[in-house]
């Protein structure tokens, strides 16, 4: 029933947020083709990292993870139903957000030196140039994330996930813009070969697209019933309890942040063109993408459930929860994590091998992208195990896991710098976050099982032993179809990354499916029932 109830949820969640990802991904593209990944890429990636850092944490729903059992706790305790407390709430967080990107944005010029001091000349400032532009964006993010968990607690789950599409077309629209203006001659010239009026239009262009976004989801929080009122009559009680949860977040959130800002000064370091910042931004861009779809829509019906039954003291409920919405994710991350840190080479030949990105660089950010994805499975288990610890309102553990695998990931991450070839050291980050999420996943484990008894293990072992079995075959046949289509085409090509992606990759998950079926993955055949059954019901309707 439990398992039921979360997929209807997290359904119509999976269709928004597989547009809004889609759409993501081609705005991705759009970029890549128009400023490409060496001087203009690089520049353009540098400077919106501190945004894009806050955008993937709350859209990963660190942010929203805090702020839900809150508002879930006021509204059981309060005669109001917590409303007096969201409107305070949403008060307090809109005047962090705002002091936080005034700081920022003021600091832009230093924020730029502190991760890209060996770079010089005019794409260094066209990078100061564009944090100035991109910085505002922190605040608009950190809004959609704090009306999306105003929206979370009334039931109201879609918009958040559908108003990022409108971020992403005009992002699109504007890139387009510059691509037909410019052409790949301008952008293959260098940061010092786009003239000032574009650097505007992008720098706005990318900004404008996350205020829409931010403005889009006001309508759908009107619908809701909350009409907010800025008020500063805080209690003291609540600041305490609100600021005690903030500050370990704060924590995490920082320990996030210093660990991307070591990732650019190591690669910035490697190599300040070719394989640089662009090239890794892009592979994770693309990392994201299997666990968003389905982890995060998860993730999302979740957690007010699991924090109306860690308040209850329902522990056995919550153990449940989590295992139930590991399984469920795990379908979809397993399989992708396989297949795509096999093919994500030849995607990225087919993908991204036009205008301003060669073919080379496009095989290389796929390499990449192949190597993050290894690292899937554990980079879902920590996203989850952290929403269990929200659920307890406890951020503090959360915060020493986040603290631990920064430590981790530094390590591997100048380890990498050290031993590898400068041209491979963006590949190597990609094996170090793996083994960073992976430490994360060990400890949070070992953290929860104390605290809750258990976390359904065995079940949760049983599931992902036989998802990974059912993926062999097609394993097997990719490979098959790569070695093959070499004898064929030429490799590399888009035309060669063309026809792996689609025999090799297709028929990879077509056998899987088969084998998920025949091994009798229980979490598969009932995703396949739910899918059938929506669309089945949509096709009678009309």
């Amino acid at each position: 029933m439990a398992r039921s109830s979360l997929m209807r949820s997290g359904a119509g969640m999976a269709v928004g947020t597989l547009v809004s990802r889609g759409t993501g991904f081609l705005r991705t593209v759009v970029l890549l083709v128009a400023v490409g990944v060496t001087g203009l890429g690089n520049a353009y990636n540098n400077a919106n990292t501190l945004p894009n850092t806050v955008y993937y944490l709350m859209l990963g729903g660190i942010f929203t993870s805090v702020v839900v059992p809150l508002l879930v706790r006021a509204a059981k305790r309060d005669p109001d139903r917590g409303e007096a407390y969201a409107q305070r709430m949403f008060t307090l967080g809109a005047i962090a957000l705002l002091v936080v990107t005034v700081l920022a944005t003021a600091a832009a010029g230093p924020l730029v030196e502190l991760y890209a001091h060996n770079i010089h000349g005019a794409e260094h400032h066209l990078m100061v140039e564009w944090a100035y532009f991109f910085f505002p964006q922190i605040f608009f993010y950190g809004m959609s994330s704090l009306i999306g968990a105003i929206l979370n607690t009334r039931g109201r789950f879609a918009a958040p996930m559908w108003t990022p599409v409108i971020n992403n077309v005009i992002v699109i629209v504007v890139g387009g813009l510059y691509l037909a203006a410019e052409g790949k001659g301008r952008t293959v010239s260098g940061p010092s070969g786009i003239s000032d009026a574009w650097v505007q239009i992008l720098g706005i262009g990318t900004t404008l697209g996350v205020v829409a976004q931010t403005v889009a989801l006001f309508p759908s929080l009107r619908a809701a019933g909350f009409r907010w009122r800025l008020t500063l009559r805080f209690q003291r009680a609540e600041v305490s309890e609100m600021g005690r949860m903030a500050s370990w977040m704060l924590v995490y959130v920082i320990s996030q942040w210093a660990g991307n800002l070591v990732v650019q000064v190591v690669v910035n370091t490697a190599s300040s063109g070719q394989n640089g910042y662009s090239a890794y931004a892009t592979a994770w861009i693309l990392f994201q993408l299997p666990y968003a779809i389905v982890g995060i829509s998860v993730i999302t019906a979740l957690l007010p459930r699991m924090s109306e039954h860690a308040n209850a003291r329902r522990y056995s409920l919550v153990r449940d929860d989590f295992s139930i919405g590991v399984r469920l994710a795990a379908v979809i991350v397993v399989p992708a994590a396989i297949y795509l840190g096999l093919l994500g080479g030849p995607l990225a030949e087919f993908l991204f091998s036009y205008g301003s990105t060669t073919v080379t660089e496009a095989r290389y950010i796929g390499e990449t992208f192949g190597l993050f994805s290894l690292g899937l499975v554990p980079y879902m288990l920590t996203q989850l195990q952290l929403r269990v610890f929200y659920s307890f309102q406890d951020s503090r553990t959360a915060a020493f896991v986040g603290l631990l695998m920064m430590v981790v990931s530094i390590v591997a991450d100048y380890i990498a710098l050290s031993v590898l070839p400068k041209l491979n050291v963006v590949a190597g980050l990609g094996v170090a976050y793996g083994i960073a999420n992976l430490t994360g996943t060990i400890a949070g484990w070992f953290l929860l099982c104390r605290r809750v008894g258990s976390l359904d293990g065995w079940a949760i072992a049983r599931s992902l032993a036989r998802m990974h079995l059912a993926t062999v075959p097609g394993l097997i046949f990719a490979g098959a179809v790569m070695i093959g289509a070499g004898h064929v085409v030429a490799n590399p090509s888009a035309l060669y990354g063309l026809v792996v992606t689609v025999v090799g990759g297709g028929g990879a998950v077509a056998l899987y499916a088969l084998c998920a079926r025949a091994l009798r993955v229980a979490e598969f055949g009932f995703l396949a029932r739910m899918v059938a059954a929506k669309f089945g019901g949509q096709r009678r309707r009309h």
